[in-house]
């Protein structure tokens, strides 16, 4: 599970594999003209971001919005490969998609091993907490002493462990954190603020949103190094539809409020 997550582990992995391709490989745009066809990644259990319909079995979700408004500005069919989180940065690596639209958030070490597009989602870290609590956490650093819920490989679960005394539980989805905090099994979950806001709306457990306690986070699309004349299209159709007012409907559409615009406060 995770919006803005983080797989550490196969990152090393990762800049290997860029570091090693052939200075001679054709540019990823002409690639996918010549398939007519954008592989996107994405996790596909992650609601409201990216999830399968219950109805269609179809995924839908701001992420396929998105990747959808994309791929047609770029005059290419989308092709969506659904993948689990742990796995979905290796998988670029290795070739299998060709870009990721999954709210992965951009950060200094993932850009040693991938290139991003621009930001299209901006969000911040926040607290769920039970009901009845009564705790003022105004930072991570309050919540010493306590346990706290995070997705597995995400970087809420990185921020979390770099806090000396937070007893950091992780989770592979939602659901299972959040019942282990209504059922006093951890102090506090920490996710995404944008995700908060969906899964207290559509929760009956007796939660909370609790505070903000991280900074604005930038989310992109990530693809292989390398590809500047790719970078230059999909930057290009990402500001198309921010121009035109798509982008914006997307997020309308699926949280009430702009999401694409830095100075979202949701």
């Amino acid at each position: 599970m995770p919006p803005v997550r983080f797989a550490p582990i196969f990152l090393a992995a990762a800049l290997a594999l860029n570091l090693a391709m052939p200075a001679h490989a054709a540019d990823l745009l002409a690639t996918v003209k010549q398939r007519g066809s954008l592989r996107i990644a994405m996790e596909g259990t992650y609601p409201p971001f990216n999830f399968k319909d219950q109805k269609t079995g179809q995924l839908s979700g701001y992420d396929v919005d998105v990747a959808r408004l994309i791929a047609g500005r770029m005059g290419l069919k989308p092709e969506f490969v659904a993948t689990e989180w742990s796995a979905i940065l290796a998988g670029l690596s290795a070739g299998k998609y060709d870009i990721i639209v999954s709210q992965v958030g951009i950060t200094p070490k993932r850009q040693e091993a991938f290139d991003f597009s621009a930001p299209y989602t901006y969000s911040s870290p926040q607290l769920i907490v039970r009901k009845n609590e009564t705790a003022s956490y105004a930072s991570l650093d309050s919540l010493k002493g306590k346990k706290l819920g995070v997705g597995q490989g995400s970087i809420f679960e990185q921020q979390a462990r770099a806090v000396p005394g937070i007893t950091v539980k992780s989770y592979p989805a939602a659901p299972e954190n959040l019942q282990d905090l209504a059922s006093g099994r951890i102090d506090a979950a920490l996710n995404d603020s944008l995700m908060v806001a969906y899964l207290l709306k559509n929760s009956s457990l007796p939660i909370k949103a609790g505070p903000r306690v991280g900074k604005v986070e930038q989310m992109g699309i990530p693809f292989a190094k390398a590809n500047p004349q790719f970078k230059a299209a999909l930057d290009k159709a990402l500001a198309e539809i921010a121009a035109d007012g798509s982008l914006k409907a997307a997020s309308i559409k699926w949280f009430g409020t702009d999401v694409s615009r830095a100075t979202t406060n949701p």
